[in-house]
């Protein structure tokens, strides 16, 4: 989070709303009540896998998705790509263009059906590089990446530490459900009969969101050994807690974390959600997802102006559509009629620019108190 203020700005979640809130939420479009991802900045989207294959640029990270408006994903994201186009030393004039190419982005999804479709394929360069590398990507650099070795085991270390007992337990019970093998043969090349067989598996030290939670990376070999390519599968087991995203009060969503989570992803990232199961481990709610080797990031740390300008439009197009998919026409009509209410004429999305332009101020002021103490603490 030191790196930068982008880098910061993605580990700060909990304090975005909060800055969020003092600043007054009640500039914002009132939006329909629809799944949001909660926390959508540039890394949170990326190419995600189907089970079948078909790879889309999706919203990759649900854990804390939650019924509310779907203003709040504009301005999470216009923060992001405002701090990303700053540590790319483009001029102020670029971030207001970006921010108003993300409201014509952003629109152009309640378009006619052909249309909004069609807008995946205008993917700019930093999203057609992103999608080159997970078109071409195999198990041996999914595992290289994740666990570090490509033979069926899990190098423990700084990133992988070994289970106690009852751990390694709760596991082998947790894939002898149906359910759970079922998630593991999903993948079309897989046969829905196919035994399974733990292999493997570790506790997860991944970023500041394992911290204090439970997080395994289990291997399972699927079908009869020798185990290798696609009869491998890189289950990750995630601990679902209370989301800090602010929800819609009447919203009537799963009261088990996992299965909110679960249940979002469905709504906005279709090819993920389907590949998602809830859980209960320790009795506490977990969701499980096979890592794939096209799952990837988006990485845009260093923009050009013509760049920042379509990544902004296509990004905001993409969330769009994880809206819009969830809206009947009827719907989609008044919140395109609330988004045009809210403009002047000199800005296509006051309300976006005043909320990130104030974010900027308190993000780049925290920032830099958080490195003052991170240099402290590294003396």
């Amino acid at each position: 989070m030191a790196r930068s203020v982008h880098a910061y700005v993605r580990g700060s979640t909990s304090k975005f709303y909060e800055w969020l809130k003092a600043s007054g939420m009640e500039s914002l479009p009132h939006g329909p009540a629809v799944w949001i991802c909660g926390d959508c900045h540039v890394g949170n989207l990326g190419p995600i896998a189907n089970a079948k294959g078909h790879i889309d640029i999706q919203i990759r990270d649900l854990d804390q998705t939650v019924i509310g408006n779907p203003a709040l994903h504009l301005v999470r994201l216009g923060l992001s790509l405002a701090t990303a186009a700053r540590g790319s030393d483009l001029p102020g004039i670029t971030t207001a263009k970006m921010l108003e190419n993300m409201s014509d982005g952003y629109e152009q999804a309640f378009a006619d059906t052909a249309v909004a479709c069609d807008f995946q394929k205008n993917r700019p360069e930093s999203i057609q590089i992103a999608m080159r590398r997970s078109l071409t990507r195999s198990w041996k650099q999914l595992a290289e990446d994740r666990i570090e070795d490509i033979n069926p085991t899990i190098l423990l270390g700084k990133r992988f530490w070994p289970l106690r007992a009852d751990e390694q337990r709760e596991i082998k019970i947790l894939f002898r459900r149906a359910d759970v093998r079922r998630l593991a043969t999903l993948l079309r090349s897989r046969n829905d009969k196919d035994p399974i067989e733990v292999l493997d598996a570790a506790y997860w030290v991944k970023g500041c969101s394992s911290l204090g939670r439970l997080r395994y990376a289990v291997l399972v070999g699927i079908g009869d050994p020798p185990y290798e390519g696609e009869s491998l599968c890189l289950m990750d087991i995630k601990e679902a807690v209370q989301a800090v995203a602010p929800r819609y009060s009447r919203a009537r969503m799963p009261r088990d974390n996992a299965q909110r989570v679960v249940e979002g992803a469905r709504h906005l990232s279709p090819n993920l959600g389907q590949r998602m199961l809830a859980a209960r481990f320790f009795d506490r709610a977990v969701f499980l997802r096979e890592l794939l080797p096209q799952d990837l990031q988006i990485e845009i740390e260093h923009l050009t102006r013509d760049e920042a300008m379509k990544a902004a439009w296509f990004l905001s197009a993409v969330v769009g559509q994880a809206h819009a998919r969830q809206m009947n026409p009827s719907i989609k009509k008044k919140w395109q009629e609330e988004l045009k209410r809210h403009r002047t004429a000199k800005l296509d999305a006051p309300w976006l620019w005043s909320n990130v332009v104030e974010l900027m101020v308190s993000h780049e002021s925290e920032y830099l108190d958080h490195c003052r103490k991170y240099a402290l603490q590294s003396t």
